[in-house]
């Protein structure tokens, strides 16, 4: 790797991290909206340092509000299959950002209903581990999806991208 990658998975890192603490209150629990998600579609833009510094960033900032091991792992983990979708199907992007909100979903819900209750998802009853799924699977549309897309096509848009790359 070269230095200038190390540092940009760094910065992503610092800035995911950064994100998480920040907004804490909203960034962990049954229902949550995890911002610094967005930062998983600009892996589409900066490859590999992008998907590196995204996982670090989980794995520091669930550290900070330490959950369980359990959070720390598997949530970076998440996050790495995640922005590895997006990075290596970046041709379709939308796509790529939904697969990426479905793993982490899947990942995340699928442990973290071992540590709240489940929420009621538009009134229904389903079984915990489906509805903290469902949760977090659509928190992570709105980060990923609506947020990330939205930054990715801001900063195609700017004169920034080509002076980064």
């Amino acid at each position: 790797m070269k230095t200038r990658d190390i540092s940009l998975s760094a910065v992503i890192a610092a800035l995911y991290a950064a994100l998480v603490i920040i907004l804490a209150p909203i960034s962990f629990g049954p229902i949550q909206l995890r911002v610094a998600d967005c930062l998983i579609p600009l892996s589409a833009l900066f490859g590999p340092p992008c998907v590196i510094g995204v996982a670090l960033g989980a794995f520091v900032g669930n550290a900070y509000w330490f959950l369980s091991p359990i959070d720390v792992v598997l949530g970076a983990l998440a996050n790495l299959a995640a922005s590895y979708v997006v990075y290596r199907y970046r041709e379709r992007l939308v796509a790529a950002s939904a697969a990426a909100s479905l793993i982490i979903g899947v990942v995340v819900g699928g442990y973290l209903w071992l540590f709240f209750p489940p929420p009621s998802i538009l009134g229904l009853q389903l079984p915990v581990w489906l509805a903290m799924m469902t949760s977090i699977t659509l928190s992570s549309l709105v980060a990923v999806g609506v947020l990330g897309l939205g930054l990715v096509r801001l900063l195609e848009e700017s004169e920034y991208i080509k002076q980064l790359r």
